[in-house]
C-alpha cells in the first residue's frame, strides 16, 4: 500500500467550482491508476472518475461534462476539478490508487490504498 494524502474539499453553493488535489507518497511501482470515489450518506461508495496508467480516462454519467481528471507529470498525483457542483454531488470524496501493476481503476476490488477522504458539500 501507499499513503494516498487528499486535500481540497469544502461548503460550496450550486453552481460553484471546487478541486481535489491527491498525492501517492513514497511510490515505488510504475503502472497503476488512480482515481476518485464518492460516498453520499446512507448510499454505498461509488466510483466518479478514474485516470488509468495509459492516460485514458472514465467518468461516470452523472458526472461527465461537468468533471475533469488530470495528472501530475510524475503521475503520482490526481487531481479532481468539479465545476457545476449540484446538491447530489454532496458526498465525502476518496483518492484512490490500484495496486502495484493495475493499470486500470474500474471498481473497489482494483483498489490498493485510498486516501483519508474529502468532505464536498454543495448547498442549494
Amino acid at each position: 500500500q501507499v499513503q494516498l494524502v487528499e486535500s481540497g474539499g469544502g461548503l460550496v453553493q450550486a453552481g460553484d467550482s471546487l478541486r481535489l488535489s491527491c498525492t501517492a507518497l513514497a511510490r515505488a511501482s510504475s503502472n497503476y491508476a488512480m482515481g476518485w470515489f464518492r460516498q453520499a450518506p446512507g448510499k454505498e461508495r461509488n466510483l466518479v472518475a478514474a485516470m488509468h496508467w495509459s492516460d485514458a480516462t472514465y467518468y461516470t454519467d452523472s458526472v461527465k461534462g461537468r468533471f475533469s481528471i488530470s495528472r501530475g507529470y510524475a503521475k503520482n498525483t490526481v487531481y479532481l476539478q468539479m465545476n457545476g457542483l449540484k446538491p447530489e454531488d454532496t458526498a465525502v470524496y476518496y483518492c484512490a490508487a490500484t495496486r502495484p501493476g493495475v493499470p486500470v481503476l474500474r471498481s473497489e476490488t482494483d483498489v490498493g490504498s485510498w486516501g483519508q477522504g474529502t468532505q464536498v458539500t454543495v448547498s442549494s
